[in-house]
Formats: C-alpha cells, sequence, structure tokens
C-alpha cells in the first residue's frame, strides 16, 4: 500500500457509518489496520475522479435489502416469512455482505478487493446485489 494517509483524508471518518465499517473490517482487534485499509479504499476511489463518499453510500443504497426472511414455526410445519428490517438493520447487513464478498475475492490486498466490491455495488452489479434480489423474490 504505497499511500500515504495524510490529515486530509481522515475527514472521511465523519461519515455515519465509517466507524461501523472499520469495525466489522477488523480482525483480532486490529483497529488500525482496519482504518488504514479502509482510508485507502476511499483513496483509490478518490484517486479515479469518483467521490468516496458518494460511491460508499449509493453501493450501500443499491445492496440493502428491505426484508429479511425468518423461519416461523406454527403447527408442526415451519413457515418463512419476510420482515421488514430498520435502516440500522438494513445498513450493516449491507456492509457485511460488501466485506464478505471482497475477502472471497481472489487478488492481491484488501484494499483493492474492495474498492472493487464498492465500484461493482454503485453500478448495481456484482455478487451483492444478486443476494439482495434473490431475497427480494
Amino acid at each position: 500500500m504505497g499511500i500515504k494517509i495524510n490529515k486530509k483524508h481522515l475527514h472521511f471518518l465523519n461519515i455515519k457509518f465509517s466507524m461501523k465499517f472499520i469495525n466489522l473490517l477488523m480482525r483480532g482487534g486490529k483497529k488500525n489496520i482496519a482504518k488504514k485499509i479502509f482510508l485507502n479504499t476511499l483513496v483509490l476511489v478518490q484517486s479515479e475522479n469518483k467521490h468516496p463518499i458518494q460511491v460508499l453510500v449509493s453501493a450501500i443504497n443499491n445492496i440493502e435489502p428491505v426484508v429479511e426472511i425468518r423461519s416461523i414455526r406454527m403447527r408442526r410445519t415451519t413457515y418463512q416469512v419476510p420482515n421488514p428490517l430498520k435502516k440500522t438493520r438494513r445498513i450493516s447487513l449491507a456492509l457485511k455482505w460488501i466485506i464478505q464478498s471482497a475477502k472471497k475475492r481472489k487478488g492481491s490486498s484488501m484494499v483493492f478487493k474492495l474498492k472493487n466490491e464498492l465500484f461493482l455495488a454503485s453500478n448495481k452489479q456484482g455478487e451483492n446485489v444478486k443476494k439482495k434480489l434473490a431475497i427480494h423474490r
């Protein structure tokens, strides 16, 4: 990761769900590494002449599910019932899906994998959009 994080890049941490994203990205309590990955991803998005916050928000809006399927058991049979989700649960599911699909990808570093996932999700493409559509059916 050859990108240096300046103080001017720290304003990305003021986004509403950036700390949630960093906490989900964190492994083994290494929050500084997760923060660097997140900031480097946003700097890479910015280097491609796109506004990183807009890309992140549009990716989350395109991925977040409206309903969640729950199994309910009544009279010895199990029914799958769609339940509406609150906004916070929608955002957390979308963030989890982005990070999971980036971890599944084969490639060089997490920064580039996250950048690719964000671009795919913001363009309504990729595995996460298919997952959302499968849930909504």
